[in-house]
């Protein structure tokens, strides 16, 4: 981490997230994060499901193709992850959600 970093240096991410909030205002309220360990990124989190993030990836243009999917927590958890450059910024989405009990079973059975 750069400690010697000020509040301009992470101008970029911030700009990126007054934008979005003109444009987007309407959309699902996400958790936010800038810091200094990554000064050009904005991460903007969905933890209450992947409808969430699905309504901000469609609003952004982000193509489906972009977009990776893992499970995590020992399979309940199905995680939705797309970064890419917006505005002069790195910008990651993520959503969180359940993963449905039939993709469990399954998985116990492999």
């Amino acid at each position: 981490m750069n400690t010697n970093l000020t509040l301009t240096d992470l101008a970029a991410p911030l700009s990126v997230l007054r934008l979005l909030a003109v444009d987007f205002g309407h959309l699902p309220a996400p958790t936010v994060n800038v810091t200094p360990i990554y000064p050009d990124q904005l991460e903007l989190a969905f933890h209450s499901g992947l409808t969430d993030f699905e309504a901000w990836r469609e609003a952004l243009g982000v193509a489906p193709d972009n977009v990776d999917y893992h499970v995590q927590g020992d399979g309940r958890t199905g995680v939705l992850r797309s970064t890419f450059t917006y505005a002069g910024a790195e910008l990651e989405l993520v959503g969180y959600g359940d993963v449905a009990a039939p993709v469990l079973a399954e998985a116990e059975a492999a």
